[in-house]
């Protein structure tokens, strides 16, 4: 067994518990040094059920994308073994560097792990990495699929980073991903989805739980697409092909109109996708993460079209929560890119999956409370680098809806 001790928890973590640790686990971790870094790891990195990843000091520009392939694996040679054969050049990321619009990069990340046999872990990008289509995956040794940390590993994380829509300007010691840790096989079962939303809904539409009847469970939650918009009807936003240079140290800087283009509703409530074409759109439904639960956006199936649906895929507990009643979950903003082919969206049509996983413990802080939650109940579904559009500015509103407020935020429950 697993001894991770926090302030919540007396009893050991027994091996296959079946849950995600919380940040006073991985505090604890960090201390025991199974999670280490160079420079330590910081106050700032923890969320409730992940901890942010920072960025190296160096940058390789890549030939292409990569994985060890078999043959290396057999050979047990290292990621960083494997560099130099497609290495272009290096950058130095102490003072910031341009990373360009559709070239492949590895950095090292600062962090390192030598797991317990018992412990897994699996990586995605953070929330505003994702929002402003950067694409991350990270790669580690003697591991032939991305993102997934394999229980017991022992060795550096690299995170292979490819900016999609825009050029980006980042630095050394900035989080684009993020690393969720577990023990076991965590996720919620549909039985339990189902029983949970009856005593504490999981979904909210137009200010009610979604009726028990309306859940759509496959593996997880179906959520639907929202294509009628706000009062002004602006649905979504679609990138621009620009040649702007966007700094992710930036906050509330940018003018959106200078990178996004806003999408009206359509007379018949249907968006037309672009193949290749980024756009960032909005769930029907409205989202409730429960303390004892988190939850992650996994790939919607390929049998219902050539559509990616998100980048960045995790939520943290408390997301959209609020024990008083305050808050009706969060409306979902949704990071969809069709590929191949144009591809027709209708009003209401699902769009993505949630599936949720069992926290071994509640987390010492939820999402939202003051853990620097940049999208808990804001009224954009843009990124914390764009000032708000006047487009998406919330009309004032009534003591009636305060009573209730119905947060339309991102769909990531990650804090940046």
């Amino acid at each position: 067994m697993l001894s991770v001790p926090s302030p919540h928890r007396k009893q050991p973590l027994q091996r296959h518990a079946g849950g995600v640790l919380a940040s006073q686990q991985l505090r604890a971790l960090v201390t025991k040094r199974i999670i280490s870094g160079k420079p330590a790891i910081e106050e700032r990195q923890y969320q409730p059920a992940s901890l942010d990843l920072r960025l190296g000091e160096t940058a390789y520009r890549m030939l292409s994308s990569f994985l060890p392939e078999q043959w290396a694996i057999s050979q047990r040679l290292t990621v960083s073994d494997l560099l130099p054969e497609l290495l272009m050049y290096e950058i130095d990321l102490r003072k910031g560097a341009v990373l360009e619009q559709g070239r492949v990069y590895l950095i090292p990340l600062m962090e390192s792990l030598t797991l317990p046999a018992e412990i897994g872990g699996k990586t995605n990008p953070k929330s505003t990495t994702g929002r402003v289509d950067v694409f991350t995956r990270t790669i580690t040794d003697f591991q032939a699929r991305f993102d997934d940390i394999r229980p017991g590993y022992r060795g550096r994380l690299f995170l292979e980073v490819v900016p999609r829509s825009f050029s980006v300007r980042v630095n050394a010691g900035m989080c684009l991903n993020q690393l969720r840790l577990f023990a076991g096989h965590p996720m919620v079962a549909d039985a339990g989805l189902r029983d949970t939303h009856r005593r504490d809904p999981l979904l909210y539409r137009e200010g009610k739980p979604l009726p028990p009847s309306q859940l759509s469970l496959k593996e997880g939650v179906f959520l639907r697409v929202d294509l009628k918009g706000n009062e002004g009807g602006i649905v979504g936003f679609r990138a621009k092909k620009i040649s702007k240079i966007l700094d992710m140290s930036r906050l509330a800087h940018y003018d959106p109109t200078d990178f996004w283009e806003p999408i009206r509703r359509s007379r018949d409530s249907t968006l037309l996708l672009e193949p290749e074409e980024f756009y960032i759109l909005g769930s029907k439904e409205r989202i409730r993460i429960p303390p004892d639960y988190a939850a992650e956006m996994v790939a919607y199936e390929a049998a219902c079209g050539e559509l990616r649906t998100h980048y960045a895929g995790f939520f943290d507990p408390g997301f959209g929560y609020d024990p008083a009643g305050g808050l009706l979950g969060s409306r979902a903003a949704l990071e969809v890119r069709a590929h191949d082919v144009p591809f027709m969206l209708e009003h209401g049509q699902p769009i993505c999956k949630l599936a949720f996983e069992r926290m071994v413990e509640k987390p010492e802080r939820l999402y939202g409370e003051e853990v620097g939650s940049h999208y808990q109940a804001q009224s954009t579904t843009l990124g914390k680098h764009f000032t708000q559009p006047p487009e998406e500015e919330t009309p004032s509103a009534s003591p009636k809806r305060d009573a209730k407020r119905e947060a339309t935020v991102p769909l990531f429950g990650s804090t940046e």
